[in-house]
């Protein structure tokens, strides 16, 4: 998947701002909640609003037990895709397919060098998803225990209304199964099976992925997101759609 596919699109972690820039904001109290893949400023708001209260649900307020989410620690990213074999391995995801991806961009830095920034996208299981709001034969939904938006293929008619919905480009036609296929953190492949992780977060080397329980305060996804100094991002929160898949800084 390239860049252009998302430029208009994704909101693209601050940290691709140069930092004498982001600096310049944080000497005004003020952290850069999310900037353009061509590096202008999408959104600001103070440090101290910066954190997880402003794109995280209250203690309490999670609608979904367990409410499912993961934490990506983009930059830890270095693209070496064994998340994304995993993903085709365990889901059967057909060599055109994608139900994971890692975006890709370079950015200059001091001294004439250059820089890349690796951010992996997934469907970030709305908790308002625009592609179950528009799906005209219910063949996408949101489960009402864990709250991961799931498929049902043999109610899909290929119409793709879902595709073109989805916020994050999350979702793709599988020609053998004449259905929308996507991420489902590993539901039917390991959750429901008794698996603790998605293929993904297994795979990964790095621990950019992390999962769990976003509802339960010993869980790790929680500590990440309420940690002192953790700046906490989701991508295109001005869709309405509140993501489960959220970015941090740490």
């Amino acid at each position: 998947m390239k860049i252009k596919e998302l430029e208009a699109l994704q909101a693209e972690s601050p940290d691709t701002l140069p930092s004498r820039q982001r600096r310049d904001f944080l000497k005004m109290g003020l952290a850069v909640t999310g900037v353009y893949l061509g590096g202008a400023v999408l959104s600001l708001t103070s440090v101290i609003d910066a954190r997880a209260d402003s794109v995280v649900p209250k203690r309490g307020k999670y609608p979904y037990s367990p409410h499912y989410s993961m934490v990506l620690r983009e930059h830890l990213c270095v693209d070496c895709e064994l998340c994304k074999d995993a993903c085709v391995k365990t889901n059967h995801v057909p060599p055109y397919g994608f139900r994971t991806t890692i975006l890709e961009r370079r950015r200059d830095i001091v001294d004439g060098g250059q820089e890349t920034i690796f951010m992996p996208v997934l469907c970030n299981q709305c908790n308002r998803p625009p592609c179950v709001r528009v799906c005209p034969t219910t063949a996408t939904w949101k489960d009402e225990k864990t709250g991961i938006v799931v498929m049902k293929n043999d109610r899909c008619i290929g119409c793709k209304t879902c595709m073109a919905a989805c916020p994050y480009n999350a979702r793709y036609f599988n020609e053998e199964t004449r259905a929308v296929d996507k991420c489902d953190f590993c539901w039917e492949s390991r959750l429901s099976k008794g698996e603790t992780n998605p293929a993904c977060v297994e795979a990964c080397p790095a621990d950019v992925r992390v999962f769990g329980d976003l509802s339960d305060p010993k869980s790790r996804v929680y500590q990440l997101v309420h940690s002192p100094g953790t700046i906490v991002w989701v991508l295109r929160p001005e869709t309405g759609a509140i993501p489960n898949v959220f970015y941090i800084n740490t």
